[in-house]
């Protein structure tokens, strides 16, 4: 399964890398805190995947990393979606590990 480290996606966010983030929280919890990109909530994401820019890096990103997990499982076995990743330990471990 592919996923991102905090600290790699802080890196590739202050490098203004070719990167796409889905944010799949909550509207009102994106609105709180986010490290900007797109809010698709998990149970639209599925049905948007046409936002995906594939010739970007996708990461997904929830809360501890469990959701945005397996939506790529799903994505990458459903829909061989290419370059799709899951921020390890969500929000909270960027949180803990880059603020």
């Amino acid at each position: 399964m592919n996923e991102i480290a905090p600290s790699e996606l802080k890196k590739m966010i202050e490098e203004n890398a070719n990167i796409q983030i889905i944010d799949i929280r909550d509207d009102y919890v994106f609105e709180d805190f986010n490290l900007g990109g797109t809010n698709i909530p998990l149970e639209n994401v599925i049905n948007n995947k046409a936002q995906f820019e594939n010739d970007k890096k996708t990461v997904f990103i929830c809360n501890s990393g469990k959701r945005s997990s397996a939506i790529v499982r799903t994505l990458t076995v459903k829909h061989q979606l290419p370059n799709i990743y899951s921020l390890k330990g969500g929000i909270e471990a960027y949180v803990e590990e880059c603020l």
